[in-house]
């Protein structure tokens, strides 16, 4: 299993960024799918879940209302668009894939992880 992150970059404070995570060797449409991110020095912090069905979203509260997760499961690709980002969302974001059932959200409830996209936001 395979897990390509995609669309980091610097942006100035307030602007916007859409992350991708491309999968291949499994269907998302059957797993839950999840952005982690961790931050320089600090540990992996939840940041978005979905179901495998697309029907059910979880974020933390320091992204509620800023970013939304979504998936498109014939692209079998996940993605993270980040609105009003503030230079405490600089990270590096990791796309995951976990079991079936209820999005999780611990780093170690997920069983593949991609390489991760970093995301500079400047005041």
């Amino acid at each position: 299993v395979q897990l390509q992150a995609s669309g980091g970059g610097l942006v100035l404070a307030g602007g916007s960024l859409r992350l991708s995570c491309a999968v291949s060797g499994r269907t998302i449409s059957q797993y839950i799918m999840g952005w982690f991110r961790q931050a320089l020095g600090e540990e992996h912090e939840f940041v978005a879940g979905i179901s495998a069905g697309g029907g059910s979203t979880a974020y933390s509260d320091s992204v509620k209302g800023r970013f939304t997760i979504s998936k498109d499961n014939v692209k079998n690709t996940v993605y993270l668009e980040m609105n009003s980002l503030k230079p405490e969302d600089t990270a590096v974001y990791y796309c995951t894939t976990g079991p079936r059932g209820r999005i999780r959200v611990e780093w170690d409830d997920y069983v593949y992880w991609g390489r991760g996209t970093q995301v500079t936001v400047s005041s």
